[in-house]
């Protein structure tokens, strides 16, 4: 799959304020191409019923789609035309960490461990290798 192809369709995707949305224009804009989109919402699952529906085809985040939840539709990997979005998580250094706080930061970076998200909020450790 191409930007050039994808141009050629009528594209859903996000709302111009959700962040994922600037790195699909820019990358139409590099490309010297105009995307047909027909629709943008919030919301990966409104997408996902308009494209379901037969409007067009959708552009999401891979989180977003689950091949049991979201039979009839076919997920196209096309990560290379856009590239990847940094998503950060903010800590108050010397705070107190819920056991479900550490739970998620492991989910979101398994990498980070309770041990290293300890030694990055006391800013103890070799390197300090971590930033939270």
């Amino acid at each position: 799959m191409t930007l050039t192809e994808l141009a050629n369709w009528p594209l859903i995707t996000y709302d111009p304020a959700f962040a994922g949305r600037s790195r699909i224009n820019k990358a139409f804009e590099r490309a010297q191409l105009t995307p047909n989109v027909v629709l943008a919402a919030i919301d990966a699952d409104v997408i996902k019923t308009y494209v379901s529906l037969g409007l067009g085809l959708g552009i999401i985040a891979s989180m977003a789609y689950d091949p049991v939840r979201d039979l009839g539709l076919q997920a196209v990997d096309v990560a290379h035309l856009f590239g990847s979005n940094t998503t950060r998580i903010g800590l108050r250094r010397g705070n107190y960490l819920r056991q479900y706080e550490y739970d998620f930061i492991a989910l979101f970076a398994s990498q980070l461990s309770k041990r290293a998200v300890d030694m990055a909020m006391t800013g103890t450790g070799e390197g300090n290798e971590y930033q939270l």
